[in-house]
């Protein structure tokens, strides 16, 4: 039976001259099929998208085949050079005899994709057959063509989501540990941080190794400064029984920290700050949360990215509450980040009253208020004694004195009564006198 070369027999035909052993010239009586394969694909530059994508579907098993992987890298590099290409807008369109566009791109500079038409996506669905393998080998070619690393990224995930839904354990661990191998050769920020934690939480589910949980925090880290509070909010693993993962959060804020070249600008370190409060209010009610980890995670960020310290102020207070249990020492070493400077002048009144805080935590003023209030209570408690004492002598000696006076008084009042008794009768005579020399008036009067 003769076969035809076609981009749909190629696989074929490779296979059938490899098994046949019909690769070499012996002479007119073993034909060669490898030579007729090579001739045909001399007109791989005219073959439609379709034809290549179907040459290289059916002969991407040529892998095991060391004879033949030329040929397989030749239909892939045609395939990625058309993608590269700014004619190639759909999947029937040839770059070497067209040139129409279905929507608007940049043509100006070479071949890039990055400079062409990065939001092409079209073609993602049409290479899911990629076997593990290929789809390494594809990436790689894809980035020495200097494709956009942004497309890359969404057609790795979209690889990953689609391969992955109803594959047994061990193709979705194969198929993620490639992904993200693949994803550390691309640039970070060209990554959405989204689709990492969501391939985190695979990761985490599948029970993957912890050097491939490891790459996929080092990429996670550096975007911290992207992502939400509720990506923050993993479950604890197994038998930690923490509602939340503190440690992935730790790790990840501390790549976040040392995993630049440069020093972090200060906007996203305080994007980061405001998160980490937030995630501190989530986490602080949980009773399993051990003294040591509230406060790394309070520590975790230094000073300088913390505007306020009112959602700090609030998790402290909402933990102290819940764990009542804790030592002074626990508290003051939780509660000495506390920057009473950052806090607003509401919370600054509200912690001075509040008993779940120590005094050592406390605004220095309030205490120092506190403390000489106390001493002088003491020291009025002194005074009032010696002031009653005085009190006492003074009034003791009024008493004596007025004693005196009274006495006095009555002794002078007496001499006074005795003396007018005395002039009394003296006027008594006087008085007779007076009165007997009252015959002698004129008559007139009388």
């Amino acid at each position: 039976m003769e076969v035809t070369p076609s981009p749909s027999t190629m696989s074929l035909l490779c296979s059938a001259a490899h098994f046949m052993e019909m690769e070499c010239d012996d002479g007119p009586e073993t034909p060669n099929l490898k030579p007729h394969i090579e001739k045909f694909l001399e007109g791989i530059r005219f073959w439609t998208w379709s034809e290549l994508v179907e040459a290289l579907k059916q002969c991407q098993d040529l892998f095991s085949f060391k004879g033949y992987l030329a040929i397989l890298d030749r239909i892939m590099d045609h395939l990625i050079e058309r993608l590269a290409s700014p004619g190639i807008t759909s999947p029937n369109t040839c770059s070497s005899n067209r040139s129409s566009f279905q929507f608007s791109c940049d043509t100006s500079s070479n071949n890039s994709l990055r400079n062409n038409c990065s939001g092409a996506t079209w073609w993602f669905e049409h290479l899911l057959f990629l076997k593990i393998d290929l789809l390494d080998k594809v990436t790689r070619t894809m980035l020495s063509y200097d494709f956009d690393h942004g497309v890359v990224s969404r057609f790795l995930f979209y690889y990953h989501n689609s391969t992955c839904l109803g594959a047994l354990q061990d193709e979705k661990t194969e198929t993620t540990e490639v992904v993200i191998d693949l994803l550390l050769l691309l640039d970070l920020r060209s990554i959405s941080c989204k689709d990492l934690f969501n391939l985190n939480r695979m990761a985490v589910g599948l029970k993957m190794s912890t050097s491939f949980v490891d790459k996929i925090e080092s990429l996670i880290g550096p975007l911290l400064d992207q992502t939400t509070i509720d990506y923050l909010l993993l479950p604890s693993p197994r038998g930690r029984g923490q509602a939340y993962d503190v440690g992935f959060v730790l790790r990840l804020v501390h790549i976040f920290f040392f995993g630049h070249s440069s020093e972090v600008d200060s906007n996203r370190l305080k994007r980061v700050a405001k998160m980490m409060d937030l995630f501190l209010v989530e986490v602080a009610p949980d009773p399993h949360l051990k003294p040591f980890e509230f406060e790394a995670l309070i520590t975790v960020l230094p000073d300088t990215a913390r505007e306020s310290h009112d959602q700090l102020y609030l998790a402290m207070d909402m933990y102290l509450k819940v764990h009542a249990g804790l030592s002074d020492k626990e508290k003051i070493s939780i509660c000495c980040t506390l920057n009473h400077e950052k806090l607003s002048a509401e919370l600054l009144r509200n912690l001075t009253r509040n008993l779940v805080f120590p005094s050592e935590a406390k605004p220095r003023a309030y205490v120092t208020k506190q403390s000489r209030m106390k001493t002088l209570l003491q020291e009025n408690d002194h005074l009032k004694n010696f002031f009653e004492s005085v009190f006492r002598k003074s009034f003791k000696n009024i008493e004596v004195r007025e004693d005196v006076e009274k006495r006095s008084y009555d002794g002078e009042e007496l001499r006074g009564d005795s003396e007018g008794m005395q002039n009394g009768s003296q006027l008594k005579r006087s008085g007779t006198h007076i009165m007997s020399n009252a015959t002698y008036l004129p008559k007139l009067c009388s």
